[in-house]
């Protein structure tokens, strides 16, 4: 079973960057499809970026592209979200999810389609 923690969460400055992480303690981790979401106060779960298993397909959230890079390093078991640019409004809670994909290419944007999720990582940015 595939466990999923993020870390790197914080609080910056409007303009700032930001590295969240997520680590799996599971086996197998190559082949899994990672994504990342965010939930803002009051507000729903609402998909970021996700990854393929073997990194060489991304996509994202419209809010976010061309400022936040998803990455993955299948050696170390770890997906990891860098965020440049930062707004106010990306204020949330990130979490980190998993869904078994074996080498299935698709993209996944929905949350219904992770089965596996991470406890979240708070990401603060002031103005």
């Amino acid at each position: 079973q595939v466990q999923l923690v993020e870390s790197g969460g914080g609080l910056v400055q409007a303009g700032g960057s930001l590295r969240v992480s997520c680590a799996s303690s599971g086996r197998a981790f190559s082949n899994y499809a990672m994504g990342w979401f965010r939930q803002a106060p009051g507000k729903e779960r609402e998909f970021i970026a996700t990854i393929t298993w073997s990194g060489d397909i991304t996509a994202y959230a419209d809010s976010v592209k061309g400022r936040f890079t998803i990455s993955r390093d299948n050696a170390k078991n770890t997906v990891y979200l860098q965020m440049n640019s930062l707004k106010t409004e990306d204020t949330a809670i990130y979490y980190c999810a998993a869904r078994f994909s074996g080498r299935d290419n698709r993209s996944f944007r929905n949350s219904y389609e992770y089965a596996l999720w991470g406890q979240g990582t708070q990401v603060t940015v002031s103005s």
